[in-house]
């Protein structure tokens, strides 16, 4: 079986677990996916903004009904969880919002909101959203990355599209990640 059919039949599938799991490369990739023809792009943005919202969900109700668990006693220990504390209690809906799109507090996040007092409906409402509205930007930057690298490179066979785009991805969180962290010391 070739990638292209293994993509054209799992591909949805990797996208909606990989936004859960791991976030923008894979939604990216499935931007790239849908620039390849692969799927549409409108079934990869929902693939992952479904991903997401569930992913997001589900760490909510871990936090909200579990948070007497010992391995989420010592997440509230972690100087990320309270940062992420911080912020919720100064800004509740505005950090239900923007924490998917924050480098290093996506995870956390939803588990701290659980923890605190916002009400399950307006954690659901205002996740929903944001999830819609990540899934579709960053499944919109794979597509355009991905007609970029044809652009540059030419029509590349898919696993060399795919190889091109995931040292780019991570060149670039490599890149956020270290400026964060000096933008952070400052």
């Amino acid at each position: 079986m070739t990638l292209e059919l293994l993509i054209a039949k799992y591909g949805l599938l990797a996208v909606f677990l990989g936004a859960g799991i791991e976030g923008e490369t894979m939604v990216i990739l499935g931007g790239i996916f849908a620039h390849r023809h692969l799927m549409t792009y409108w079934e990869a943005a929902a693939a992952a903004a479904t991903g997401s919202f569930i992913a997001d969900q589900l760490f909510f109700f871990t936090g909200r009904h579990a948070r007497r668990w010992s391995r989420i006693r010592k997440l509230v220990d972690q100087p990320a969880f309270q940062r992420a504390n911080r912020l919720l209690e100064r800004y509740p809906a505005g950090f239900i919002f923007a924490f998917r799109f924050v480098y290093g507090l996506r995870t956390i996040s939803p588990v701290a909101i659980g923890m605190s007092n916002v009400p399950t409906a307006t954690f659901m409402a205002v996740n929903a959203v944001a999830a819609v509205i990540w899934g579709t930007l960053f499944t919109a930057i794979g597509y355009l990355f991905g007609q970029g690298i044809e652009q540059i490179f030419g029509h590349l066979p898919l696993h060399r599209h795919v190889l091109v785009a995931i040292v780019a991805v991570a060149a670039l969180l490599i890149g956020g990640a270290f400026t964060y962290r000096r933008f952070r010391a400052a």
